[in-house]
This record gives structure tokens, sequence and C-alpha cells, in this order.
């Protein structure tokens, strides 16, 4: 079996509902054939070197992706009958692959993805608990504004006793 990387070119003016279909069938096509997606890459929108269709922007895709020649020809033959394709490119990366060795770094990746998403999750939380401390240290130390305001009444109100007197 062989390793490709393919990069898909789409029109940009097209919504997310009708581009989804296009990646569902890349998706759909891989593991019908006997092939395994490797990486699934949306890059998002962004300026050509030059207009493809009268297009100057395009929405690009970059799939990696273990598969046969009979796979990629089914994927191309798809990316030409349709319209929201502009422009599409395959390229042959290893010419012999081990699908096992691929499975396990995939999921030695999405292992470690995870244990990082766990260990970031509590540090927002710990950074603002120890923000909501130092707020109320503060507040300790610092004088009410309303005893400032009292006391100020105060002085006013006995200055003007003093006068009347």
């Amino acid at each position: 079996m062989r390793r490709y990387e393919t990069i898909v070119i789409v029109d940009p003016d097209i919504g997310e509902e009708q581009r989804a279909p296009v990646f569902d069938r890349i998706r759909e096509l891989v593991p019908q054939k006997g092939g395994l997606v490797v990486e699934f890459d949306e890059w998002g929108s962004r300026k050509m070197a030059y207009e493809v269709k009268k297009k100057k922007r395009g929405f690009y895709l970059r799939v990696d992706y273990c598969g046969s020649g009979e796979l990629v020809n089914e994927m191309e033959r798809q990316f030409r009958i349709d319209d929201r394709v502009l422009k599409y490119m395959t390229i042959l990366q290893e010419d012999d692959v081990d699908m096992d060795a691929i499975q396990e770094k995939m999921a030695q990746a999405s292992k470690a993805e995870e244990a990082q998403a766990v260990t970031e999750a509590p540090a927002p939380a710990a950074e603002t608990a120890a923000e909501a401390a130092e707020a109320a240290q503060a507040a300790e130390e610092a004088p009410a504004p309303d005893a400032e305001a009292k006391e100020a009444a105060e002085d006013t109100e006995s200055a003007a006793k003093k006068e009347d007197a």
C-alpha cells in the first residue's frame, strides 16, 4: 500500500453546508477502497497565486492517506465531476507503507492530544482562582470607597455645625 497526499481547492463562494458533502465524500471513499485517512487538514480560505476558473481565492484542504492507485483514480474522478472543486493535486509520499505502524502513530498522537487537553483545562481555573484571591486581598487592604465617602460627609457636617455655632 502507498501513502499519498492530496491538496484540494474548493470554491470559496459556496457555504459550509455545500462544502461539507465534498469533504464527506472523500472521508467515505478512502475506507470504501481499503484505504486509511491519516490526516484531514482544512487550511481554510486563502488567496491563490493565480486565477482558477475566474476565482482569486480558494478553500484549501489537505488529505494525507494510505491506499492504492485505484483509490487515487476514483478520488480524482470525483474531483473532475464536481464543479465545486477548482483544482486538485495528488503526490505520492511513500511507495511501501506499514499500515500497522501508521495506526499506532495515530493512536499515540491522539492520546498525546487528549493528555495535553486534560492538563491545559485545569490551568485556566487555577489562574482565575489565584486572580480572585489577589482581588480579595487587595479589597481587604484598600479602604472601601463608601467608608471614605462617609468620613468626608461627616467632616463637612461637623465643619458646618461649627460655623453655625
